[in-house]
């Protein structure tokens, strides 16, 4: 018998893959390794804790709203110490944007070359009913002179700047997925090794779908190329699969073929998702797929930012659904701001 069937290779870990990739990094000196590596770690504390939310007393309201105005839950602020802490010990990033912050967080390391913009936890609001949950992450370079905290420039770049992003998504398994701007790879959580490994290397997103996303309790404030673009979806028999944890319906479109949509509303007439720690990293990584985002009318990742916190409607998914929301909405005035 051959002896090392006994004993079958348990594939590539995220860290051997890091340090493989490493020269494919405009600048390969390490540091952009080690703060995914902070990143990682960080996602494996929190998928521990997610999974013990309903035995000890971290589930539930916290009773404090975040910038944004939303209702914050335990696990939102857990996971965003998790990952500040992480970011911060590990010494690469100089400055922070969380949802979870009114303020760019200076992390005190002024040597650090890197800005991270986070969603520590999206989806928070399933977190009490099992649904699957998410981080969000996307890292920038730097513009100002290292040696001093980082600045507004540094913060405010647009998405074609960033030089790394990706997501983890805490479901029936735990996956990393993230792009360094050459492809798109998964990575999988093995518990009892306490290791993410790679199981979906190089990821295409097909070219179409028929999936759509999209919170249809607010129809009827819905644009007139919205509404029609959502009648044609119907009216083709595909499948409305919403979950509400923006994460989630993202990669099971990523994977599968579809559109997920988040317009401009009555109620949110700029749009209810962050473009710099929702839009832009998610942006980058489907491109990297073969997608395409926009904000129904211009490139989602050549949208200049005016504030860390900045909302924009959301159009991302497989390159020709997406093609034909924007023929779709094409057909009416752009809205002033968007």
């Amino acid at each position: 018998m051959d002896a090392s069937k006994l004993a079958l290779p348990v594939g590539t870990t995220l860290d051997r893959f890091i340090m493989r990739k490493q020269e494919d990094f405009p600048y390969a000196t390490g540091e952009l390794s080690q703060l995914l590596r902070d990143i990682a770690l960080a996602a494996k504390i929190v998928n521990r804790e997610i999974n013990r939310s309903g035995l000890i007393d971290i589930a539930g309201a916290y009773g404090n709203q975040n910038v944004q105005g939303e209702e914050q839950q335990k696990l939102d602020v857990v996971a965003n110490i998790r990952f500040i802490r992480a970011l911060r010990n590990g010494g690469e990033a100089c400055t922070i944007i969380s949802e979870e912050d009114d303020e760019a967080i200076d992390t005190g390391n002024v040597q650090g070359k890197y800005i991270v913009a986070i969603d520590p936890l999206d989806g928070s609001s399933n977190i009490d009913v099992n649904v699957s949950i998410g981080t969000i992450f996307s890292v920038y370079r730097r513009v100002s002179p290292t040696g001093q905290p980082g600045t507004a420039a540094d913060c405010l770049q647009p998405g074609t700047h960033q030089v790394a992003a990706g997501y983890v998504i805490y479901g029936s398994s735990t996956m990393l997925v993230y792009t360094t701007g050459n492809g798109v790879n998964g990575f999988t959580y093995e518990p009892s090794l306490g290791e993410f490994f790679l199981s979906h290397p190089d990821i295409q997103t097909p070219r179409t779908g028929t999936i759509y996303s999209i919170n249809e309790g607010s129809s009827n404030s819905f644009s007139p190329g919205v509404a029609a673009f959502v009648r044609h979806c119907q009216d083709a028999q595909f499948s409305a699969r919403y979950i509400g944890s923006l994460v989630a319906d993202f990669h099971r479109n990523l994977l599968k073929g579809g559109i997920y949509l988040y317009p401009a509303t009555a109620k949110n007439p700029a749009g209810k998702l962050r473009l710099m720690y929702e839009c832009n990293p998610l942006a980058f990584i489907v491109e990297q797929a073969g997608g395409r985002s926009s904000n129904g009318y211009a490139r989602t990742l050549e949208l200049e930012p005016a504030a860390c916190h900045q909302r924009c409607p959301f159009f991302i998914g497989s390159p020709e659904l997406v093609a034909l929301a924007e023929r779709f909405l094409a057909q009416e005035t752009v809205p002033a701001g968007v």
